[in-house]
């Protein structure tokens, strides 16, 4: 594991080298370090972001020179308390770093012409045909690995391989949200109204990024994800109606 610096108010743990040859495994291991990590909410510390094989720590340095003195280094003060959160010291604490419970949510896509702008060119990449691209892709189970690129951005991992398509050469300027596509090896749904490059397969009526809720992303790294095809009429009906509970909400619901 090694602790890097990325700028003058961020650094990366660098969890394992290599996402392909075990990706449950290496995501798993990441979110164990990102929890750990806020757990320990570590003084300065503003944000934690987890990706495939890191997690990406972002601080305030002058919050850090006030919390410790940081005689050797906002890094290198840093660095040492972020190694004493992850390493296990205790039984106590490797039970504390028990695998969070994994949602599976089921996202409905429609795949018609109108949203997948794209399947004409996934399909003569792929070879295969566009109505085996959408059950392919439709079938799958996938998993968020990241947040990222704007507030909400699905990566999602487990694409089939053969459904693998390079990015467009020239990204579209807008794209609407709910957008579906996939983007080398990986698929992924466009949140907000946004540039982008992936190739656009369908959409959702779900709404991923709500400023307003706890947590403001419908998804969170770690989840389980399988996309249902649905009508452009069913579109039209759940595009108003039809809500996913986030975690707040559904601990509020429990109680």
């Amino acid at each position: 594991m090694d602790i890097i610096p990325a700028g003058d108010s961020a650094l990366i743990v660098r969890v394992r080298e290599q996402y392909e040859n075990a990706p449950e495994e290496t995501l798993d291991e990441v979110l164990r370090i990102f929890q750990l990590l806020q757990r320990a909410a570590i003084p300065g510390v503003i944000e934690l972001a987890p990706a495939y094989t890191s997690v990406a720590v972002f601080f305030d340095p002058v919050a850090v020179l006030k919390s410790g003195g940081a005689a050797h280094g906002i890094f290198d003060e840093l660095a040492a308390k972020i190694q004493s959160a992850i390493t296990p010291a205790s039984g106590r604490r490797r039970r504390l770093t028990a695998k969070r419970a994994r949602r599976l949510i089921e996202i409905p896509v429609c795949y018609d012409a109108e949203f997948g702008v794209d399947l004409d060119r996934v399909a003569e990449h792929t070879k295969l045909p566009e109505h085996e691209v959408i059950h392919l892709h439709g079938t799958g189970e996938y998993r968020v690995a990241c947040i990222g690129f704007v507030p909400g951005f699905t990566f999602l991992a487990g694409l089939p391989k053969n459904l693998a398509t390079p990015r467009r050469d020239v990204p579209r300027k807008e794209i609407p949200p709910g957008s579906v596509g996939i983007g080398g090896a990986q698929t992924g749904i466009y949140p907000l109204r946004s540039p982008g490059g992936w190739n656009l397969i369908g959409r959702t009526p779900l709404k991923l990024f709500d400023a307003s809720k706890t947590p403001p992303t419908l998804l969170s790294p770690g989840d389980r994800v399988r996309f249902r095809a649905i009508s452009r009429d069913e579109f039209e009906s759940l595009k108003n109606d039809m809500v996913i509970p986030t975690e707040a909400e559904e601990a509020d619901a429990k109680r």
